[in-house]
């Protein structure tokens, strides 16, 4: 296995901690310094349908964004479907799976400069099927930088327990990036943080504030966790949802107190509420809504889908019940996706800003390329 190409794994305390959005700055920072970057993410958990075959969702993001010259099948090299870790423990092939990462880590790291390999989950996940993070690390000889959430004591626990399993592992852990700290708050918890972190040996090398944007859905992201499908507008898919608004009040009210960027939900039969919200769309440029959903598959009136053609309005259908698309929106979990140049270009300005790039290089050894 290869073993010379400087490499870099990086791992997170817990799910939805920002392990692909540090990544995918990251290998933007690098390129400033390594022209050629290989990316792969060994055990995927959530994957999509390329060509036939299972790719974690993440990989195809990085290879859409950066053009990394890798194929998908070895950025991705096992992904973790229903049924595996099942068959897994009835037929144990660990030999077969180390083989299959190993190989896809050489023909990724070919030709590179440098590697990103990007965990899944906290340190242990995998361990079911014997490739945790930790295990996964040390059989790819990589150093790790560990992601937290923001905060002070649960961090800093947490980083404790995971840093003990890649100690374990004869893992070094190089440093910490904490992520996602509200802006008004961000001076006091970095200097507590970072002092919280040195008394257990971990050095905080980044600290990157909370953007709203980031957390902020699509309207296809949306469509497709309701089982929906858009009746006008679908073009305008990519907007973004900064909150939601279930139209249950009278039509007189359905704009009280309403933010730019809101999604409403209403029942397609209330044609009183969706009359309302269609004609101020006309008449205001300041409308509030970006997009509407009509639950408990009812529809409106003939008339009434005429006047939403002629409107600018996304509008999506779907079976379930108002309350439901309320509770789905805001318990879902929100991926950056291929193409979204406004969330990308975010993310590579956050990193670059905030996260300590020639400290880490130093951390590995490596000096970036002339």
């Amino acid at each position: 296995m290869n073993t010379t190409t400087p490499r870099l794994f990086i791992a997170a305390t817990e799910q939805n901690t920002g392990k692909t959005t540090t990544s995918l700055g990251l290998v933007g920072s690098l390129r400033a310094g390594f022209e050629r970057i290989g990316f792969i993410k060994p055990v995927g958990q959530r994957f999509v349908e390329v060509e036939g075959k299972r790719i974690d969702e993440d990989s195809v993001l990085i290879r859409d964004t950066y053009d990394t010259q890798v194929p998908l099948e070895d950025m991705s090299p096992i992904a973790v479907e229903p049924e595996f870790t099942r068959r897994y423990i009835n037929h144990a092939n660990h030999e077969a799976l180390v083989k299959r990462i190993r190989h896809s880590f050489d023909r990724t790291a070919w030709e590179k400069d440098f590697v990103i390999i990007e965990g899944t989950g906290h340190a242990g996940v995998g361990s079911v099927f014997d490739l945790s993070n930790a295990k996964v690390a040390s059989l790819l000889a990589a150093k790790v930088l560990l992601i937290v959430p923001a905060g002070i004591g649960r961090p800093i626990d947490e980083a404790v327990l995971n840093h003990a399993l890649f100690l374990k592992e004869q893992v070094e852990v190089i440093g910490v990036v904490m992520n996602k700290i509200l802006p008004e708050k961000y001076d006091f918890i970095s200097e507590i943080a970072r002092r919280g972190f040195e008394r257990i040996g971990l050095e905080l090398l980044g600290v990157i504030p909370r953007a709203d944007i980031l957390t902020q859905p699509s309207l296809l992201q949306v469509c497709s966790l309701i089982r929906g499908e858009f009746l006008h507008h679908e073009e305008e898919g990519r907007r973004r949802v900064a909150d939601i608004l279930i139209g249950a009040m009278s039509a007189a009210n359905i704009f009280e107190g309403v933010e730019r960027n809101t999604l409403l939900i209403v029942p397609g039969d209330r044609e009183d509420v969706i009359f309302a919200a269609l004609s101020r769309c006309l008449s205001d440029e300041s409308f509030p809504f970006c997009g509407m959903i009509l639950s408990d598959d009812l529809r409106p009136g003939d008339r009434m889908l005429e006047l939403m053609q002629s409107t600018p309005l996304p509008v999506m259908t779907s079976d379930l019940d108002s309350y439901t698309i309320s509770s789905r929106i805001h318990s879902m979990t929100v991926k950056t996706l291929p193409g979204d140049a406004e969330k990308i270009s975010l993310i590579q300005g956050l990193i670059s800003q905030h996260v300590n790039v020639p400290r880490i290089l130093e951390k590995l050894g490596v000096g970036e390329t002339e």
